[in-house]
């Protein structure tokens, strides 16, 4: 592999990561587990205006994480890589972890 590709390559893994790194985003993302979604359930799931989300499920879509198509009126959206869900998983699973540690810490 070529140094130009592996940074290209790199640079779209980052594109994934910071994609995931806000909280409404890996909300979304969760919410989308449940199967395709129209944009107006999303706007209700996450409690904020439509534009904001439209903006969000941009980054989603440019990362490659989520994916959409037109339904009549409606725009629907998917969860495009579902191993996302398995990352997210993992992350909570160590920051869970992670906290226990530090209240059995705080309470000794």
């Amino acid at each position: 592999m070529t140094d130009t590709n592996q940074k290209e390559r790199l640079k779209l893994k980052a594109e994934v990561f910071k994609a995931m790194g806000h909280p409404l985003r890996l909300g979304v993302i969760e919410f989308l587990q449940g199967g395709e979604r129209c944009v107006c359930e999303i706007v209700e799931h996450v409690g904020t205006e439509m534009s904001n989300v439209s903006k969000h499920l941009s980054v989603l879509k440019k990362a490659g994480l989520v994916a959409d198509r037109r339904d009549g009126l409606k725009i629907m959206y998917r969860l495009a890589m579902p191993c996302a869900l398995d990352f997210a998983r993992c992350v909570e699973g160590t920051v869970i972890k992670r906290l226990e540690e530090q209240r059995s810490v705080m309470v000794a």
